[in-house]
C-alpha cells in the first residue's frame, strides 16, 4: 500500500504559499508602514515635545493665514512712454503776512507756455493778523467782498462802458461805438497786464470809484490762504507765488509792484498745507505741512522738485495714474541793497523724471497658502521628531549607565 503526499495549498485556497492577491501587492506601495501597537513607547518627554510642536504649528499657521489675507503693493520700474500729457498741480498754502490783493500765481514751462496771474482755478481766502479766515467765499486780487454797491451797480449797467485807457478789453467787451470796455478796476488791471504796461490805479476812474487804494491800505496787514489747482504741460517748468501784477514785457516775465507796495514789507513766511501732482492718493508728500519763516523782507524761498510718474494697479483691475516727487530747498535774500537780484516770493521749480514707478496690488493665491501650510506642519513635525529621538536616546543611555553603576 503506497502513500501519496498532498501538495501544500491544494484545493485553490487563498492560504499557503500561493501567489499574493492584487490587494496584497497594492499594500507594498505604502510609504507609511505602521509599527505594531505593542511596540510603541509613549514617554513624558514625547508628550512635552508634542504639545510644544502643536503650539508652534498653531502660531505659524496663524501667521501664514494673516500673510495670505494681507494685500501688499509690489513696486516695479519702467520707462515712462506717455506723450503730450497734461498734469494737475494741487496746492494749498497760507501766507500769514501777505495780503491776497498783493499775491499772484504764475506758471511757465520749457514749452513756452505762460499762465500769468491764474485766477480761474485758484481761490483765495483773506486771513486776519491772527491767521483766522475773514471770509469763506472765493476772493479776487483786490477786494472780494464787493462792498461798494454803487460801483457794482454802475458796472452792471448795460449802457456803461468804462475806458480801458488805450488797452484792449480782457473780456473782449465793446460798446455800440466799438470802444474797448473795462467796467471795473480789476478789468483795467488785467488789460494793462496783457499789454505789459505799468499800472496807474491812482488815476483810473474805475479804481477811484471803487476806492481801490483804500481797500489796499485796509488789507495791508492781512494774510492769505491760497488753494486750488493748476493745469500744466507735463514738461519741466515752474510756478510761483510773487507780489504784484504779473505780465510779459519784451519776452520777459515781470511783476509790477508800484501800485501795491507803498511801505509794505514783503514777508513771505508760509505754511504748505498740501502739494501734490496729479490725482491725490493716500501717501504723504514731502512738503505736506512744511512751514518756513523769516523776519527779512524781500526773501525768496525756492523748492526744486523731481516729479516721478506713478501708477497704481488694484486687485479689482482699476488703475490710478498720479505722481510722486522729491524735493530740495534753497533760500536767499533778494533785498535790492544785497545786489543778488531776484524777486521775493515762493518758487516751485519742477522737473519730470523719464521713469514710471508701478505699484501692483498683490495677494497670495490659495495654492501658495496650502503649500505653506504643508511646509509648516511637515517641517515642525520633522524637527519635533528629531528632538524627541535625541531626548529619548540620551535618556536611555543615561539609564543604562546608572544601572551599570557608571553614572557620576
Amino acid at each position: 500500500m503506497s502513500l501519496r503526499r498532498r501538495a501544500a495549498g491544494g484545493g485553490g485556497g487563498s492560504g499557503g504559499g500561493g501567489e499574493p492577491s492584487l490587494l496584497e501587492r497594492f499594500k507594498g506601495f505604502d510609504a507609511y508602514a505602521k509599527p505594531i501597537e505593542d511596540f510603541r513607547i509613549k514617554t513624558t518627554s514625547g508628550a512635552i515635545v508634542t504639545l510644544a510642536s502643536a503650539a508652534v504649528i498653531a502660531l505659524l499657521l496663524l501667521s501664514e493665514f494673516i500673510d495670505w489675507r494681507t494685500v501688499t503693493m509690489q513696486p516695479s520700474l519702467e520707462v515712462d512712454k506717455a506723450r503730450n500729457e497734461k498734469m494737475t498741480i494741487n496746492l494749498n498754502v497760507s501766507l500769514p503776512h501777505v495780503p491776497c490783493y498783493l499775491l499772484s500765481i504764475d506758471v511757465m514751462d520749457v514749452a513756452g507756455e505762460h499762465q500769468n496771474d491764474v485766477d480761474s482755478t485758484i481761490y483765495k481766502m483773506r486771513l486776519d493778523p491772527t491767521g483766522r479766515p475773514i471770509e469763506g467765499s472765493r476772493s479776487d486780487i483786490g477786494d472780494s467782498t464787493k462792498a461798494v454797491s454803487k460801483a457794482a451797480e454802475k458796472a452792471k449797467d448795460p449802457d456803461y462802458c468804462g475806458s480801458c485807457y488805450g488797452a484792449k478789453s480782457p473780456g473782449g467787451k465793446k460798446s455800440a461805438k466799438g470802444e474797448e470796455c473795462c467796467n471795473t478796476c480789476d478789468e483795467v488791471q488785467k488789460a494793462y497786464a496783457n499789454e505789459g504796461w505799468g499800472m496807474k490805479t491812482e488815476t483810473w476812474e474805475q479804481c477811484i470809484r471803487e476806492h481801490w487804494a483804500e481797500k489796499v491800505a485796509n488789507q495791508s496787514h492781512e494774510g492769505c490762504n491760497l488753494w486750488g489747482r493748476l493745469q500744466v504741460n507735463k514738461v519741466a517748468g515752474n510756478f510761483h507765488l510773487a507780489p504784484g501784477k504779473s505780465m510779459s514785457r519784451q519776452n520777459m516775465h515781470v511783476h509790477d509792484l508800484a501800485p501795491y507796495l507803498k511801505e509794505k514789507d514783503l514777508d513771505f513766511s508760509h505754511t504748505l498745507h498740501s502739494l501734490s501732482f496729479g490725482k491725490k492718493v493716500e501717501f504723504v508728500n514731502p512738503l505736506d505741512g512744511v512751514s518756513k519763516s523769516t523776519k527779512q523782507s524781500y526773501f525768496m524761498f525756492q523748492y526744486f522738485l523731481k516729479v516721478v510718474s506713478t501708477r497704481f494697479t488694484f486687485l479689482n483691475g482699476t488703475n490710478v495714474r498720479t505722481n510722486q516727487f522729491s524735493v530740495t530747498e534753497h533760500e536767499r535774500d533778494t533785498t535790492p541793497s544785497a545786489h543778488t537780484g531776484g524777486l521775493p516770493g515762493v518758487f516751485f521749480n519742477y522737473d519730470i523724471s523719464p521713469m514710471l514707478v508701478m505699484y501692483t496690488e498683490y495677494q497670495k493665491p490659495l495654492s501658495h497658502f496650502l503649500t505653506d501650510i504643508c511646509a509648516v506642519v511637515g517641517g515642525v513635525f520633522t524637527v519635533a521628531g528629531i528632538v524627541d529621538s535625541f531626548i529619548f536616546t540620551a535618556g536611555k543611555q543615561l539609564r543604562q549607565k546608572m544601572e551599570l553603576g557608571k553614572s557620576t
